[in-house]
């Protein structure tokens, strides 16, 4: 699996106008919505998955519902990417609570992608999925995990009761 966009997360490699570009798009395959119960996962140590409890597929991190409505969540993810450097957002599918953002590496200017995607279960809670994958090499030393643990981090500190 290359990371990029497609229903399952699965894409065509980006060529070096990637690497030379600079900001969100540059040389990069066009951007789709990932569908997330079907994604599937790289045998590669490339990337990261958090994912609700409930998901029954691979996951690298376990995530418990939130008590909060999918909406509030959703406006909190979005405004996570201001807080992180080289980070822009390069597509959202809002009907989805879903978005995808580039965050460009400092040294080499790789460009890694962020989805995350904010779903509403019935009861008025929510869960959340977020995937963050390098889409060049073959690993990345731990980045996509630091990164994702971050973001999750962040997105606890967003909707924490002030």
């Amino acid at each position: 699996m290359s990371g990029g966009g497609g229903s399952d997360g699965r894409t065509r490699r980006p060529g070096i106008g990637a690497l030379l570009a600079r900001g969100p798009g540059g040389g990069l395959p066009p951007p789709a919505p990932i569908d997330f119960p079907k994604l599937v996962l790289s045998a590669t140590p490339n990337a990261f998955l958090a994912a609700p409890e409930s998901h029954p597929g691979p996951k690298h991190r376990a995530l418990p519902s939130l008590d909060l409505p999918a909406e509030r969540v959703w406006r909190a993810l979005r405004g996570l990417a201001a807080d992180f450097p080289r980070t822009w957002r390069r597509a959202e599918w809002p009907e989805l609570r879903q978005a995808e953002w580039v965050v460009r590496t400092a040294l080499m200017n790789f460009p890694d992608l962020v989805n995350a995607q904010v779903d509403a279960l019935p009861d008025g809670r929510s869960v959340v999925w977020l995937y963050s994958r390098s889409l060049f090499g073959h690993s990345d030393l731990g980045v996509n995990r630091r990164r994702g643990v971050a973001w999750l981090a962040a997105l606890d500190a967003a909707l924490a009761p002030r």
